[in-house]
């Protein structure tokens, strides 16, 4: 298992305090030979990419994807139009690179970032691919993004019910990513700030091993991130491991003075 630490960051807004506390894990899995997945915890960026294209095209994807937005965040800008800047420099970077032979060289990207520039403040959503962003709140977990690939334009078309989908032959085909033929432009939505909200980042390499019934399950009985992180890839793990898992819990505190 992975070393798994809860990390806390605070930031005072207008009328009270923010505290954020996450954890973040990353792992090969059980059937993969290396792990293409990267993930990215730096305030106010919370993201997870999921690499594809070959045994080193995936790795190179996301680790170029992952490293240049944390320059992004190194720089102090973080809004849609920096992501953007971003993710264009990430796919020049990958076409750049000198171990880049295949032409299905890409990476996912989703995950959440705070905005306190405005007031209120607020969470921004951003997704290209299959990594979701899950937010428990009230006692319900949503799926916030919508997942880019086959099998998600033939549920939303009515040619194919979610149950089908679980298991459908083109559940690996996503239809956006970040990489040489790619727009390179997310969807984004925005949140508003809850005192006890929970997000749950991750690639596929869990969802393909955990319900939403599960990675709920896990949240209930662990109240400390690194808990609930490790908790909920002990059960991929157990149930196949079939993928690269990465898994960031962000938990969200509100005080208002």
């Amino acid at each position: 298992m992975p070393d798994v630490t809860t990390h806390t960051h605070s930031v005072r807004v207008s009328d009270g305090t923010i505290d954020l506390s996450w954890a973040e894990v990353t792992d090969t899995g059980r059937r993969r030979e290396a792990n293409q997945d990267a993930v990215l915890t730096s305030f106010p960026l919370f993201v997870v990419a999921d690499g594809m294209g070959g045994h080193i095209g995936g790795e190179i994807a996301s680790t170029s994807t992952v490293d240049r937005l944390r320059a992004m965040v190194e720089d102090g800008t973080v809004t849609p139009k920096a992501i953007e800047k971003a993710l264009v420099r990430a796919v020049k970077d990958i076409v750049a690179h000198p171990e880049t032979t295949d032409e299905g060289t890409g990476t996912t990207l989703t995950g959440v970032f705070l905005d306190t520039t405005q007031h209120p403040p607020h969470w921004v959503t951003l997704n290209i691919g299959d990594s979701r962003v899950y937010l428990l709140r009230d006692d319900d977990l949503t799926q916030i993004t919508t997942d880019h690939s086959v099998v998600q334009e033939l549920v939303a078309a009515g040619r194919l019910s979610p149950e089908e989908a679980e298991n459908h032959p083109y559940g690996n085909v996503i239809t956006r990513a970040v990489g040489p033929s790619e727009n390179a432009k997310p969807d984004y939505v925005r949140l508003d700030v809850v005192d006890g909200d929970r997000f749950v980042i991750c690639s596929d390499g869990l969802t393909k091993e955990l319900t939403d019934y599960g990675i709920r399950h896990f949240l209930d009985e662990n109240v400390d991130p690194a808990d609930a992180v490790r908790a909920m890839l002990d059960a991929a793990l157990e149930n196949g491991g079939r993928d690269n898992i990465t898994i960031v819990v962000l938990d969200v505190h509100r005080a208002r003075s």
